[in-house]
């Protein structure tokens, strides 16, 4: 039986939520979560929308983690 370990090098997540802050607090508890994988933020995008059926915002995010250089 082999044991291999590979090393995450980029991975790409999407978050939404109708308010800003559950978006950061989405946002920051996976930074926390990817910090065991030793990935660390590269770039984040994010976006608002009016659904006019709920007359509701909807936020969004796309966050680009990378791993760590050591």
């Amino acid at each position: 039986m082999e044991f291999r370990l590979d090393l995450i090098d980029d991975k790409v997540e999407f978050f939404e939520a109708s308010d800003l802050r559950t978006l950061e607090l989405k946002i920051e508890q996976q930074i926390e979560n990817n910090k065991a994988l030793l990935l660390q933020v590269h770039y984040v995008q994010h976006h608002a929308a009016f659904n006019a059926n709920t007359g509701k915002m909807l936020y969004s995010a796309v966050v680009h983690f990378k791993a760590k250089k050591l």
